[in-house]
């Protein structure tokens, strides 16, 4: 079977600065996936590094078996890779039906004359697109939503917009990044319920980024553990649990469960 995600010795220098240093992932099909470290460990410049926006120093980077390696993001993205970010990044005086509308022209197929004309394929694409967005909020529960503007939403909210425009386009792998991130207890745990649910229906294969280690043993079954840019260890959440270099490098002392 196909990898989704091959990462072979990536690395990535800011200047002097090395954020990456051989980087290696080997991410299956139809698994959700880990990524955890202190901060600054050089988590979201690989996803950075994935998606096009920053180009690796060395190393390569292949998308089912296809090598995507200094790939342009709106490349990656017409592949099947959809993202969300630390900080959000909503289109915030859009309404909230238009932040998902505007993510599903990935599947718009009329050409310049239709639009211009507004011919019935293009009439035709459009209500379908937007039929599309509206089914997607309906699934994060945002559809009462539509017509308010993205940036008045509560934050977690905002949140489960994001990961809907990201489902937007249709992706095999979606890179969440600190989806947890600024949430209590109470949001982490209805989250983890909303991205086991997502990974089910969707039948995707998951790489996330996260801080809350509840969050991470709970979804994840592999995790890979970055300090100062190298990977120190990589298992299941029971053995990450138990390597002493990742409490020592990470937690400075007992794991939580």
């Amino acid at each position: 079977m196909t990898a989704v995600l091959e990462i072979e010795e990536l690395s990535k220098s800011f200047g002097g600065v090395q954020a990456i240093c051989n980087f290696s992932l080997c991410v299956e099909p139809r698994r959700i996936y880990g990524l955890i470290g202190p901060n600054g460990a050089g988590k979201t410049t690989i996803f950075n590094t994935i998606t096009g926006i920053y180009q690796p120093t060395e190393g390569t980077i292949k998308f089912e078996g296809r090598d995507i390696t200094g790939s342009k993001p709106y490349q990656v993205a017409q592949l099947g890779v959809g993202r969300t970010f630390q900080n959000i990044r909503l289109f915030t005086n859009l309404s909230v039906l238009d932040n998902v509308y505007i993510a599903c022209h990935m599947d718009a197929d009329y050409g310049l004359l239709e639009t211009m004309l507004r011919l019935p394929k293009f009439r035709r694409t459009e209500q379908h697109l937007k039929d599309k967005a509206m089914s997607l909020l309906e699934l994060v529960g945002l559809q009462d939503e539509a017509d308010a503007i993205a940036g008045s939403l509560p934050y977690g909210h905002q949140r489960k917009l994001e990961i809907a425009r990201s489902l937007a386009l249709n992706p095999r792998l979606v890179l969440l990044d600190e989806p947890a991130a600024g949430m209590n207890a109470e949001e982490s745990t209805e989250l983890v319920a909303f991205i086991r649910a997502l990974y089910e229906k969707f039948d995707l294969t998951i790489l996330m980024i996260e801080h809350h280690m509840d969050v991470v043993m709970k979804l994840c079954q592999e995790i890979a553990v970055l300090d100062f840019g190298r990977k120190i260890a990589q298992g299941t959440p029971a053995e990450i649990k138990a390597t002493p270099c990742v409490i020592e490098a990470y937690l400075g002392g007992e794991m939580p469960c």
